[in-house]
């Protein structure tokens, strides 16, 4: 019986050439304008560590003075030494201290004049947190962060550009005017937000260029760092004066971040019980004048920072708007096709064939519709992304279709198609056979 009624809808479809193509047309352009938005969104708002985000969680406590207003959450950055106390604890299954800054790297015996590059001043743990992939080598050891060993991962469009792509661990780099030997180089690693990243984000703003852009190309242990690139990192927010620019050790600044990684609720309960009393303890030891505290996990920060920009959002409604519009116009079309059928159904409503057979044949007809529709749809969005990808955007590059998104396209456009078929099938289903059956 389907096959009958897709014959029935082939050749309706083919009688009608002028009205299917602007039904298609209709569908087509609706489809492809609201898909465009809905991969943009996809995109930027996807989990950055599928099945490990709920374990990741983001600690924050506020060492500002009282002078300072108070604010609804403690600041994303803290101190240097709230986040050494934090780490060095070891109260969490993994954990990593988070610093950017910029670095001038060269490397000895290579033709290829110093690069200006930034530079991730973190512990051992940040690698296997962050299931971060490595194509030679590995990450430095929880020794070498205490050690300050002089080491470091670069990424690999570093080691491309330095080293024509080969396995460069064991060779040397220079930093600043310091040999810093490679451990690992990392695969292409993109992460679409560099969530572990908070710096330059104030009270939920994670839209700026840096939080859609690549990651740092130069890793080092957060101690050995301090001494490589002394003076040349960012201070995030101050209540005093550091002794020099960009010299932060034991400056009165915000400019450390601290993510840890917990892997069962009674671990987060209890970590959160201890970042509770460590803020209390340090109140009362008169260094921090409240106590709050806040512990987001990975995809509770990200909706915090606001990771979709909210132009994007608006585009994404903006689209389905149109598509709505598209589908009214599709209604009045398929109403106008199928009344014009009345004769013919008719006929068949007097040869036996029930309204429910009618209502069925006329929803098979619009959903082939939407199915061609959708081919049309995904064909637009695929330019819609690459105009796009033309675009000045900072997360422009990321923007592609997925195979979850193109099976979303032709999802939706038969929904669309079968939803705006559903008044035109009742009301062609509903003629009455005599009256129709008179006019032949």
């Amino acid at each position: 019986m389907l096959a009958y009624y897709l014959d029935l809808a082939l050749r309706s479809l083919k009688r009608n050439k002028v009205l299917t193509a602007l039904m298609v047309l209709a569908i087509a352009v609706g489809i492809g304008a609201s898909m465009t938005t809905l991969t943009v969104v996809h995109v930027l708002s996807g989990d950055p560590l599928p099945g490990r985000s709920a374990h990741i969680f983001f600690p924050q406590v506020d060492p500002t003075p009282a002078s300072w207003g108070r604010a609804s959450h403690p600041l994303e950055m803290m101190d240097e030494r709230s986040a050494l106390d934090l780490w060095s604890a070891h109260r969490a299954d993994r954990q990593a201290l988070i610093v950017q800054s910029p670095v001038k790297v060269s490397a000895p015996g290579v033709d290829h004049a110093p690069l200006m590059l930034s530079m991730q001043s973190t512990t051992s743990d940040f690698f296997p947190m962050f299931d971060v992939p490595f194509a030679y080598g590995a990450p430095w050891t929880s020794a070498d962060d205490q050690g300050r060993a002089r080491v470091a991962v670069i990424s690999a469009d570093l080691n491309d550009r330095l080293f024509d792509g080969g396995d460069s661990v064991g060779k040397t780099i220079r930093i600043r005017g310091s040999d810093v030997r490679i451990v690992g180089v990392l695969k292409p690693w993109r992460p679409s937000p560099m969530f572990y990243d908070p710096e330059g984000s104030v009270d939920g703003n994670m839209t700026s260029k840096g939080n859609y852009g690549r990651p740092e190309d130069v890793f080092m242990p957060f101690s050995a760092s301090l001494e490589v690139n002394d003076g040349h990192f960012f201070q995030y927010t101050c209540w005093g004066q550091p002794t020099s620019p960009g010299h932060l050790e034991h400056s009165p600044c915000l400019w450390v971040a601290l993510w840890v990684e917990l892997d069962s609720p009674s671990k987060v309960a209890a970590y959160r019980a201890f970042l509770g009393d460590y803020a209390r303890q340090q109140k009362a030891m008169g260094r921090f004048a409240q106590t709050d505290t806040r512990m987001l996990d990975l995809m509770q920060w990200l909706r915090f920072e606001q990771v979709v920009p909210s132009d994007v959002t608006l585009q994404m409604w903006l689209a389905f708007a149109f598509l709505a519009i598209c589908l009214f116009n599709t209604v009045g079309l398929l109403l106008a096709k199928f009344l014009r059928r009345s004769g013919e159904i008719g006929v068949r409503r007097a040869l036996g064939a029930s309204r429910r057979e009618i209502f069925t044949q006329c929803l098979i007809e619009a959903g082939l519709i939407g199915f061609i529709g959708g081919a049309g749809g995904w064909l637009l969005s695929l330019l819609g992304l690459w105009l796009v990808r033309r675009q000045q955007a900072p997360y422009a590059d990321l923007v592609h279709m997925d195979v979850a998104m193109f099976v979303v396209t032709f999802a939706l456009s038969i929904a669309v198609s079968l939803l705006a078929g559903a008044l035109p099938a009742m009301r062609a289903s509903r003629i009455t056979p005599a009256l129709q059956l008179k006019t032949l």
